[in-house]
């Protein structure tokens, strides 16, 4: 523990992370940084700055990440369409690796020879971080104390405030009993009556959107506007990555759209029962693969679908910085090179409904598509010889008696 002379510390500014910074300097004799990341939770993070320094921090750091976040992890990981499990659109996992590349961006500019997390070792996010940070830097030493303290509880955690003088925030009105994360792509919540997989979640427990039943009895009409898979405009505007990711989450959440209730299978081996509001993110899930149908060829379209749940499950196990995901995004990023155009939808009661595709790329032909008189376009006695051949292993093998 003496080697340890400074740590930078992921701080919210939270109970948790509060205690960390006190522990770290306690129990390591050490100096302490702390970094606090604005990615979008909706939270004032400057709050953080004031609570560093009452605990005697000096080196403090508070950054706005959310143009970063979306444009170099959330838009990346969309031009795979990745979903985890088939469900889970990444909302936790897709932040870590740009909070891990900090840590250690900020260990090394700062002399320090360690950094710490406030993830607990039951979860996936110490996972994530840790494989973020050895990906980077390999030989950072990792501090994770919810590993190694005896401060299990919420009580215990109180009662070591009261005894360190670490000032704890009276919130007014009741505490949510949820274990919650939120970032610009999306909000979790784990825990209380959660964890009982067959109990409904309370609809108080929703931040983000309303219910399908309480939204608006008329749709609401939106354009996106494609270059190269990412996002660049809404209904005509050109936006930013973060502000496009703000607008979708406005107007989807408003429209009873985002919801999700899942049981996972966590990387470190449980299953685990978490709900997520990802507005924006299922708008842009579904506007994506609208505007791939129009412009992807058959073969590549079909090689993405292989591809993404391998791709997701590297995001959601902690690997963004490993080769093989690496690897994967150059794929991904090519195909793209020709998914330009725009898409509309209409937003009703939780539901995303393409209504419109077009794009100066796109490969449908309406000459041969079409179910009138194509003009000579396509020859249809072709199918027959086409379909012959595809028969062939069939034909034998039914003549061999195999079926």
């Amino acid at each position: 523990m003496s080697e340890i002379n400074k740590v930078v510390l992921a701080y919210s500014g939270g109970l948790d992370t509060s205690v960390i910074a006190k522990w770290l300097q306690q129990t390591y004799g050490c100096e302490v940084v702390t970094f606090t990341a604005d990615i979008g939770q909706g939270e004032e993070v400057e709050p953080a700055r004031a609570k560093a320094e009452a605990m005697g921090i000096e080196e403090i750091y508070i950054e706005d990440l959310r143009e970063e976040f979306v444009r170099d992890y959330v838009n990346p990981m969309f031009r795979a369409n990745a979903l985890y499990e088939g469900e889970y659109l990444l909302g936790t996992s897709i932040a870590r690796p740009l909070i891990a590349k900090r840590l250690v961006e900020i260990a090394r500019e700062t002399g320090a020879d360690a950094i710490a997390h406030g993830a607990t070792g039951k979860g996936n996010d110490q996972v994530r971080f840790e494989l973020g940070a050895y990906a980077l830097t390999p030989g950072i030493k990792v501090i994770a104390p919810w590993r190694e303290w005896d401060l299990n509880s919420r009580d215990k955690l109180l009662a070591y405030c009261e005894q360190n003088d670490i000032p704890v925030e009276k919130k007014r009105g009741s505490k949510s009993p949820y274990s919650m994360d939120a970032n610009l792509l999306h909000i979790s919540y784990e825990g209380d009556v959660l964890e009982d997989p067959a109990a409904e979640p309370e609809e108080a427990m929703w931040l983000w959107s309303v219910s399908p039943e309480a939204a608006p009895d008329v749709a609401t009409y939106i354009e996106l506007e494609y270059e190269r898979g990412d996002v660049v405009a809404v209904d005509g505007r050109r936006m930013s990555p973060a502000e496009v990711l703000e607008r979708l989450n406005r107007v989807a959440g408003d429209n009873g759209i985002g919801r999700a209730d899942i049981v996972e299978n966590r990387y470190v081996g449980m299953k685990s029962r978490g709900c997520y509001e990802t507005p924006g993110g299922t708008v842009m899930l579904r506007a994506h693969r609208a505007i791939e149908s129009l412009t992807l060829d058959r073969e590549l379209a079909h090689l993405k679908d292989d591809l993404m749940p391998r791709y997701a499950t590297l995001i959601y196990n902690g690997y963004w910085f490993a080769p093989e995901r690496q690897a994967l995004q150059v794929l991904i990023d090519e195909s793209q090179r020709y998914v330009n155009g725009k898409v509309r939808l209409k937003l009703y009661k939780g539901n995303v409904i393409v209504v419109g595709r077009e794009s100066e790329n796109s490969l449908f032909d309406e000459d041969i598509a079409t179910f009138e008189d194509d003009a000579g376009a396509y020859d249809q006695a072709d199918a027959a010889g086409f379909i012959k051949l595809n028969a062939l292993r069939l034909r034998i093998a039914a003549q061999k008696g195999r079926h």
